[in-house]
């Protein structure tokens, strides 16, 4: 497999390049070779899927780059076919900066979707988000400001109030845990190594000779139908993302329109 582009995703990348006063976006579809070896390292951390994400969008933005080119990305993988990475950027992405034979990719600007927009439209919408709650001073669930990921009801409520405050009314809502966003981090400069077999359960593929922390983050995917009510703040969500972990594959939100009867 090699990377495919349009001609005008090969624009210079400099930090000009991003207008965040503007409604313009980008969606790339990445088909993923899972005989890449940078694909299988990018999936087995997805710290290294985000380095590799950031690729695509100019270089020189400062100390907060995704937020400023409007980076946000989700793995869809069912195991069932070559994992798919949708990407959405705020400026032209440039895929030819992947690295070779890493996936196939397909470009859209997204303007037919930001400007379809209107109060009572009827949409899909699909959202893998970190859903969780802040726990307080005396809490007993956890230690204060500790993030406890929500599950069943409790995250059915986290997305329809957010929905709700991003301009879209919850129609339909199924819900499911997915697979955890796995990050590793390596050891500090006083942490001793301590040898641990490749092979070992929950060890990170060639870790063997570092201890290495893994990092889970939990992940729900929210599926359903919903209404426009407010097509500003929606647009507003759609470029900005919802949620926490935005770095780590959440907060893209995907819209489509639905038919009457779904």
């Amino acid at each position: 497999m090699t990377p495919t582009d349009t001609p005008t995703a090969t624009a210079v990348r400099t930090a000009a390049a991003v207008d965040p006063a503007t409604g313009q976006a980008w969606l790339t579809r990445l088909l993923l070779n899972p005989r890449s070896r940078a694909v299988q390292r990018d999936l087995r951390n997805i710290a290294d899927l985000h380095r590799t994400v950031m690729n695509i969008v100019p270089d020189g933005l400062g100390a907060a780059p995704r937020a400023q080119a409007g980076v946000l990305f989700r793995l869809e993988a069912d195991g069932a076919g070559e994992p798919v990475l949708l990407v959405q950027t705020r400026t032209r992405p440039s895929t030819d900066r992947l690295p070779a034979g890493y996936a196939r990719a397909e470009v859209r600007p997204m303007d037919a979707l930001l400007t379809a927009l209107r109060p009572g439209l009827l949409v899909r919408y699909r959202l893998a988000a970190n859903a969780v709650r802040r726990c307080g001073p005396n809490s007993t669930a956890g230690r204060w400001k500790q993030a406890i990921p929500l599950h069943g009801p409790e995250a059915d409520q986290w997305w329809t109030d957010r929905a709700t405050a991003a301009g879209l009314a919850v129609r339909t809502l199924v819900s499911r845990s997915a697979d955890p966003a796995t990050t590793w981090h390596a050891p500090g400069p006083r942490t001793i190594p301590v040898p641990t077999p490749p092979s070992a359960p929950g060890t990170k593929p060639g870790a063997g000779r570092r201890t290495d922390r893994r990092i889970d983050r939990a992940i729900t995917l929210f599926e359903g139908t919903g209404v426009v009510t407010d097509p500003d703040t929606l647009r507003s969500a759609l470029l900005n993302g919802i949620g926490r972990s935005k770095s780590y594959g959440c907060g893209l939100l995907s819209l489509a329109p639905a038919h009457p009867g779904a």
